[in-house]
Order: C-alpha cells, then sequence, then structure tokens
C-alpha cells in the first residue's frame, strides 16, 4: 500500500537508507501510512496568534525580512483521504525572528484544493530567544469547530534539540528547486 500523500513527488519519500560501499542503488525508506503514525502531533498556539489573518497563499511582502521558503502538502484524515477545502491559518517570525503584532506581515489563511492539496510562498523563520525557527499553524476541516493547533519545524537547526518544544515528528522535508528553498508537510486531521 502506498503511503498518504504519494503523489510520485520525491519529497514525500523517506529518507536514503545508506548503503556499504558496493555500488549498490540506495533504497529510500517507505513512506509510513498516514493512519500508522496518527494524526499530527499538537502543539500549543504560543503569544502571537491574531485571529482574522487575509486569506492568502503568499505572506511575501515588501520589506519582509528572509530567504525565500515555499512550503506544500496535503490535508488529509487518518483514513488517508484528502481533506478538501480544509482551511489553513499560519503566522510566523520574520527572518531576524520578529513577529508583527499590531497588523498582518507574515500571517495568512487559505484553503486546501478539492484535493486536500496547499502551498504556501512565505521567507524562512529566524530563532528569538528560547525558540528554533518554526512556523505556527491551525488547521480544521471544513465547517467543522475542531482545530489543529501545531508548529512546524526546519531540519538541521542547531538550536532544534535545545527548544523545549521542538518535535522531530513536525520537522518538514526540504529541498531546493531553482535556488529557493522549498518544504513539504502533510497534516493528518484526527476523525
Amino acid at each position: 500500500m502506498s503511503g498518504c500523500g504519494d503523489s510520485g513527488d520525491s519529497t514525500t519519500r523517506g529518507a536514503a537508507t545508506p548503503t556499504p560501499a558496493t555500488g549498490a542503488t540506495p533504497r529510500l525508506d517507505p513512506t509510513p501510512a498516514c493512519g500508522e503514525q496518527g494524526p499530527t502531533t499538537e502543539q500549543t498556539e504560543g503569544p502571537y496568534f491574531i485571529p482574522g489573518s487575509p486569506e492568502r497563499s503568499s505572506l511575501i511582502q515588501r520589506g519582509v525580512i528572509g530567504d525565500r521558503l515555499v512550503l506544500s502538502g496535503l490535508v488529509l484524515g487518518t483514513d488517508c483521504r484528502p481533506l478538501p477545502r480544509a482551511v489553513l491559518d499560519f503566522w510566523q517570525a520574520d527572518g531576524a525572528g520578529v513577529y508583527d503584532n499590531e497588523g498582518d506581515r507574515l500571517r495568512g489563511h487559505q484553503r486546501a484544493d478539492s484535493r486536500g492539496r496547499w502551498r504556501l510562498e512565505t521567507v524562512v523563520p529566524g530563532r528569538y530567544p528560547g525558540r528554533t525557527p518554526h512556523l505556527h499553524l491551525k488547521v480544521a476541516r471544513p465547517r467543522s469547530s475542531a482545530v489543529l493547533t501545531t508548529q512546524l519545524y526546519l531540519p538541521g537547526e542547531p538550536s532544534n534539540e535545545q527548544d523545549s518544544i521542538f518535535d522531530p515528528a513536525l520537522l518538514i522535508k526540504t529541498g531546493r528547486a531553482g535556488g529557493v528553498r522549498t518544504g513539504r508537510f502533510d497534516l493528518v486531521l484526527p476523525a
């Protein structure tokens, strides 16, 4: 059985398994089925959430500090079925680790498409005291009052292990495309 979200995109596959220096082609670990790991882990909203963000799929605005990051993924149920039109609300610090607490910079919400897909253009968030770089989000099924609140993290950040909230299950799978950092994370909502 193929894993949830297996769209043929290499970012949905597991990490390459090292092989001895035999010239053998490294194999990729199979993607776990979405039900194997359960719903996406919930995490604290933190102090900087502001309701009523604008609807948009790009948080890039003039004057925003940070290297560009394009994230994408799927919103799925634990049965691996896409959740069309799920609502995703994002907020984060800029590349210097500063949140806009008076306006809507680096804040926005969107709906997944008819196949449960979402895509966000933003910047790589910076660290601020006590926290490793992370993005906040809330996600909900259409017409549901149940909301999953979580945070997503970047691999390879030296401060990940010192952050008391960090959870490796919430690491974004990252890559590069045309000089832009890319990332993928599929969200699994409880029933």
